[in-house]
């Protein structure tokens, strides 16, 4: 299959009850909503390529290490 790609997202610290406890150590400019970060990651995986099949990734399409 080669125009097939599966990666690992990561979609950031979003805004929600489970990320409380997280969020004082989070820019304000850099907490979401969850829709903005479904958003996000959307696009990221509009955008992936074959190539890029066993990554993990960032919600801003930066590559993770695992």
């Amino acid at each position: 299959m080669p125009n097939v790609a599966v990666a690992a997202l990561h979609p950031g610290t979003t805004d929600t009850a489970l990320s409380k406890p997280f969020q004082r150590n989070v820019p304000r400019q850099q907490l979401f909503t969850p829709a903005q970060r479904a958003n996000y990651l959307l696009h990221v995986l509009d955008g992936l390529k074959p190539e890029q099949s066993g990554q993990f990734m960032a919600f801003d399409g930066e590559r993770l290490p695992w």
